[in-house]
């Protein structure tokens, strides 16, 4: 039996833990922490030119911005710091 050379690693090293989708309670957290503050801001940046829209209309509009902010720009983030929380609270 051979063994390696001692410049190289004869074990990868252990793939990171996978921890699987969120829970709904976490996802349910996770959409308000990016819904809430995401409407709260569009409502305060636009509220002159919203004041003047029927309330059906007022809500396409912030929905048709918000959605892609809080699935494309909001939702990864989250996804990835309950990630970065659990790797941290399983190595502890």
């Amino acid at each position: 039996m051979t063994t390696p050379p001692p410049h190289q690693n004869p074990t990868p090293p252990p793939a990171p833990a996978n921890f699987g989708p969120p829970s709904k309670h976490q996802l349910a957290l996770m959409i308000w922490l990016a819904v809430f503050p995401t409407l709260l801001a569009l409502n305060l940046l636009l509220s002159d030119w919203l004041r003047t829209l029927t309330p059906v209309l007022r809500t396409f509009v912030l929905a048709t911005i918000a959605v892609p902010i809080v699935i494309y720009g909001l939702m990864p983030q989250l996804h990835r710091a309950r990630r970065r929380l659990l790797t941290r609270n399983a190595t502890s």
